[in-house]
């Protein structure tokens, strides 16, 4: 066992545990200064809060016979600005947006903004530049149901010269007008936000899961939207109950989401856990999530972003986390326009989602949507009705039913033609797989490049249950299935186990090169 503290603040630490366990390990005590502060846990992650600034700190992991110590400081900060002493009540009655508000932009450079303990009801808050926000273990943020409340970002507006757009809003992958989150984050930088305190965005309460699909004066706010922002972390806190995303970073990077966990009714409408958009260097660890819609869902923009950007999304580390229901653990697309590139997903815990590993895209994203440098790794999965799924044929948006997405002729390659490259899924194991182990669908006309598959188990339910795998016209439902490729250009199979199919292990069409 070897200890790595991946973030220190003024008041908190996060330790994770090195080692090759999914998700959580054998259990173990934790000491601070040798006084015992957490019993029994499992978790490959943990946090320590309420901890002075400046100051050293020892921190001890016994597991077992097996003793490990790490030597911590924490962080410097300037002052300390309780949201009380600016006027909020916190008794969940009262509106206490602005003086929270007034609260942050009072606060220094280094300083930190918290919260005793209480119920605060509250508006949209925008985050300063350099700042820490702490949410206490007795601290719940509660958002308004009132969208008349709600600051509007818009989507465009033409700079003063008219040479270029100023973009605020987005809504799955287009610039359009939004309603600002209870936490935003405009152009802001080296801000944290740490505690075991609740973000709840109090949709259950309100008409935000009502006529999801109609825009009434704007389209619906996340948890947390960070529009153009550099070295943020969300430590330790729980967002719950979002009127659509938990949490859109977007154009932003070097961002760290640590220990949090992200929860949604299973019903509700698009409450995805985190969709990073068009970021870079992104890290993901230690995070529980049980959502109504993907756990995680990288993208990069539809076309016009895209086009007009081409920003990828690359350099994520996705790592001890726990995906739970929802329709896909760990989804690329399908708005990735811009790209998405060099992602890593390692020692994480899939169950009862409707799809592990998902990759969809579909013609029309563009030549700039490529996708690769792929590796899923070290990862359990339990009672996942298909574990892997890349789709290019992906039936999303007004077009998606045309004869152009879905045809299987072999097409022109232009620029509306997307890419998909390498991906490797290795030390993977699969129980109660329903529909298939796997389904692979390239493109006529741009076969997807190589799928590497190494050491993967698939253990088939006794009773399978039936559905579709991908979302695409002119597949039928299906149970019990293996591997399916279609349009690949290599295909590379090394200790991979069947146990309980009844079905042919691959089933192969146009695939120019099958290694077994």
């Amino acid at each position: 066992m070897k200890l790595d503290a991946i973030f220190i603040s003024s008041r908190s630490v996060t330790i994770e545990l090195k080692n090759n366990d999914i998700y959580s390990t054998s259990s173990y005590d934790v000491f601070l200064n040798d006084e015992l502060v957490i019993s029994n846990d499992n978790k490959n992650v943990f946090s320590l809060f309420n901890l002075d600034q400046d100051a050293t700190y020892s921190i001890k992991v016994k597991q077992g016979n097996d003793i490990e110590t790490i030597q911590i400081k924490t962080l410097a900060e300037s002052v300390g600005l309780n949201v009380k002493k600016f006027g909020a009540k916190g008794d969940g009655k009262t509106l206490d947006t602005h003086y929270i508000q007034a609260a942050i932009l009072a606060c220094p450079d280094g300083g930190r903004v918290y919260f005793p303990d209480g119920e605060y009801y509250t508006g949209p808050l925008f985050l300063r530049s350099n700042i820490t926000i702490e949410l206490g273990k007795n601290v719940k943020l509660i958002g308004d149901i009132d969208r008349n409340n709600y600051p509007i970002l818009p989507g465009i507006t033409f700079t003063s010269d008219e040479l270029d757009e100023y973009n605020l809003g987005s809504w799955e992958g287009n610039p359009l007008d939004c309603f600002a989150s209870i936490i935003t984050g405009i152009n802001v930088e080296n801000v944290n936000i740490i505690g075991e305190g609740v973000i709840d965005g109090n949709a259950s309460n309100s008409d935000w899961w009502v006529d999801v699909r109609t825009k009434r004066i704007a389209w619906r706010p996340r948890g947390l939207f960070l529009n153009h922002c550099k070295n943020v972390t969300l430590q330790g806190v729980t967002v719950t109950n979002t009127p659509s995303w938990n949490l859109h970073p977007y154009f932003s990077e070097n961002l760290k989401f640590l220990d949090l966990k992200l929860i949604n009714p299973k019903n509700s409408p698009n409450t995805d856990g985190c969709d990073p958009e068009s970021c870079k260097n992104v890290d993901i660890i230690g995070v529980y999530f049980s959502v109504g819609d993907d756990c995680i869902a990288i993208k990069s923009g539809k076309i016009y972003m895209g086009r007009k950007h081409k920003k990828p999304s690359e350099y994520f580390n996705i790592r001890n986390c726990s995906m739970n229901f929802g329709h896909g653990a760990i989804v690329l697309g399908s708005e990735m326009s811009g790209g998405i590139k060099n992602i890593t997903v390692s020692q994480c815990l899939f169950n009862q989602t409707d799809r592990g590993l998902r990759i969809k895209t579909r013609r029309g994203r563009g030549k700039d949507a490529v996708i690769d440098g792929i590796v899923f790794e070290n990862i359990q999965m339990d009672d996942v009705l298909t574990p892997l799924v890349i789709n290019m044929f992906y039936f999303c948006d007004p077009d998606g039913h045309t004869e152009y997405v879905y045809s299987k002729e072999k097409l022109p390659v232009d620029e509306r033609t997307p890419y998909l490259g390498e991906f490797v899924f290795k030390d993977i194991d699969c129980k109660n797989v329903n529909v298939a182990a796997g389904t692979f669908y390239g493109l006529p006309e741009q076969p997807i490049k190589s799928i590497n598959i190494d050491n993967v188990k698939f253990h088939y339910s006794a009773n399978p249950k039936e559905g579709i795998p991908a979302m695409m016209d002119g597949l039928n439902p299906m149970k019990g299935k293996g591997l399916i490729f279609s349009y690949v250009n290599k295909v590379n199979i090394k200790n991979v186990v069947f146990d309980g199919l009844k079905d042919k292990e691959f089933e192969l069409n146009d695939v120019k090169d099958f290694n077994k």
